[in-house]
């Protein structure tokens, strides 16, 4: 895969509810020690590592993150197809990341050195 899904992320009105759904029925532990209180699970045995949280403002959403070489660049490519964007790029501690939407509408992360 040229660009790999590297992050899971499932955004939602109340994050704890939701972190507390994916516990029960997954088993999957939180780590919440971050200013935002941003659910990061990590992914042992290979798995993709995410995160469980509450959404800034809108409707919430599921989506994935594939990484790119060039986040600039295939967001305005994204831009020329007829995608939106729901998050511009944001500047991030690990990394660079924005979400546009695919034909139907979904959201579709994409990533920088995450």
């Amino acid at each position: 895969m040229i660009n790999p899904v590297v992050w899971f992320e499932v955004l939602g009105q109340n994050a704890d509810n939701l972190r507390s759904f994916y516990h029960e029925l997954l088993g999957w532990e939180f780590n919440t020690d971050n200013p935002l209180n941003y659910g990061v699970v990590e992914a042992p045995n290979g798995g993709i590592g995410g995160g469980v949280g509450e959404v800034l403002e809108g409707r919430g959403w599921t989506t994935f993150y594939t990484k790119v070489s060039d986040l600039d660049a295939c967001v305005q490519r994204a831009r020329d197809m007829g995608s939106r964007v729901l998050l511009p790029i944001n500047d991030l501690p690990g990394g660079r990341l924005a979400v546009v939407t695919d034909p139907e509408g979904n959201p579709v992360g994409l990533c920088a050195d995450l």
